[in-house]
């Protein structure tokens, strides 16, 4: 017996008619994750410039917040945010490999360090279904030794290859959602 209540979910007609492009997209997503794994490097390098420019626009909208608030006491935090930001825009546009093995490294650290207190976590709490969390410990731990281990050579396609999973996944998920329209 499940504690587990489900909400009905009231789909509109107009969503139902559009399935196929629901579909397409799904498809589309997933192609895509098919060729950012394919060309990991490249969807690296890309993902790097991409997040470069969005923080060069976060610079932007920080010194004209700035500018706005004027003397007020958030002038120096805004104007703080666009230099680092600005700063940081510019390391990961111009020099992305180098950011990228950074990102990489980092995120290996994440990994590890959140893998362990997961792993930790699940049997010091000891919730109903600790041991998938601590299944998910593990592996998350193991993925930032396995990205560790292949540093600084990993930069170069570890983010292109999670990026290429991501969208592959997302995908699916379109294309199932886009499959439950069609049959109702």
């Amino acid at each position: 017996m499940s504690d587990v209540q489900t909400l009905p979910v009231q789909i509109p007609h107009e969503l139902v008619q559009y399935w196929g492009w629901f579909l397409i997209f799904g498809i589309g997503l997933a192609v895509l994750g098919v060729a950012a794994i394919a060309r990991s490097v490249t969807a690296t390098v890309v993902s790097m410039i991409f997040f470069g420019w969005l923080l060069a626009m976060a610079s932007g909208i920080e010194i004209i917040q700035a500018i706005m608030v004027g003397h007020w006491a958030g002038f120096f935090a805004h104007l703080l945010a666009a230099i680092l930001f600005g700063v940081t825009a510019l390391v990961l546009l111009t020099r992305p490999l180098i950011s990228a093995e950074v990102v990489t490294l980092v995120m290996a650290m994440f990994f590890l360090i959140g893998g362990l207190f997961q792993l930790i976590g699940s049997f010091a709490v000891s919730l109903p279904g600790w041991g998938w969390q601590a299944a998910d410990g593990i592996i998350t731990f193991v993925l930032g030794i396995l990205v560790l281990a292949q540093w600084p050579a990993s930069g170069l396609w570890v983010i292109g290859l999670f990026i290429g999973i991501d969208l592959i996944f997302y995908g699916g998920a379109w294309i199932a959602f886009a499959l439950a329209l069609r049959t109702m």
